[in-house]
């Protein structure tokens, strides 16, 4: 009976509102910073993408924290130090 009350509990597990922005902001920005790229508007591209990354490095720290997925996390960190780059590179270096 505990363990049928331990799997319901975690069925209704309230997402924090950071978790619930999250979900809606990591497709969104990057998604239309894909496209951006795509449409030979890669400086524009990179800064949506640069806006997604405290949302992919909360994501990834999350599941790094609950799973053990050390991968992504890293992936991740990396990503945003070569997005960075490359803003500084469009933006910056001119």
């Amino acid at each position: 009976m505990e363990n049928q009350t331990n799997i319901n509990a975690i069925a209704v597990e309230k997402k924090s509102l950071i978790d619930q922005i999250t979900q809606f902001a990591i497709p969104i920005l990057t998604i239309t910073s894909q496209i951006l790229m795509a449409a030979k508007f890669p400086q524009w591209g990179l800064i949506l993408t640069l806006m997604a990354q405290p949302f992919w490095l909360y994501s990834t720290w999350k599941s790094y924290k609950k799973a053990g997925q050390i991968g992504i996390l890293i992936n991740t960190i990396l990503y945003t130090l070569v997005t960075a780059a490359g803003v500084v590179n469009y933006w910056l270096l001119k």
